[in-house]
């Protein structure tokens, strides 16, 4: 599958084998490191994360260009965030995905997650040679509700 993006939340697509056991894995996650989460209103990277901490998940934001998005310390990286990570949820380009997964891998997070539209072999790759769950192109909110 070749890497592309997008934004929206669409509705859920027909899952693969083994995929319905990783998304409800990563659905019962307490503690939710978010790659990209932005303070717009209007993004996803803004109104997933709220959607999921209004369903009582401990969001941690994790983006260089804030030090405070919605009311959440972030840190500018995941070796910067204290303590475990049960899943990685990320909104940026598929381009950063294989870094992105190389850094949750290093800090031993449970599982790595690629939002709707981001999709990423390499970062697949990583993901499921360091044992960690992994989904990509799908909302986790969507598959929350």
């Amino acid at each position: 599958m070749s890497d592309t993006t997008g934004e929206a939340c669409p509705l859920p697509s027909p899952k693969k084998r083994g995929e319905q056991e990783a998304i409800s894995t990563m659905l019962k996650a307490k503690r939710i490191a978010v790659v990209g989460m932005t303070p717009e209103p209007s993004r996803a990277g803004h109104y997933v994360p709220a959607f999921l901490r209004s369903r009582g998940r401990e969001i941690v934001p994790v983006t260089p260009t804030y030090a405070e998005v919605d009311g959440l310390k972030s840190y500018p990286s995941l070796r910067d965030v204290p303590g475990h990570i049960d899943v990685v949820l990320v909104f940026r380009r598929p381009e950063y995905c294989a870094q992105i997964a190389e850094e949750a891998a290093a800090v031993h997070a449970g599982g790595l997650w690629l939002q709707s539209g981001i999709y990423s072999d390499e970062a697949k790759r990583i993901a499921e040679e360091a044992g960690m769950e992994f989904v990509q192109g799908r909302c986790m909110m969507v598959e929350m509700r």
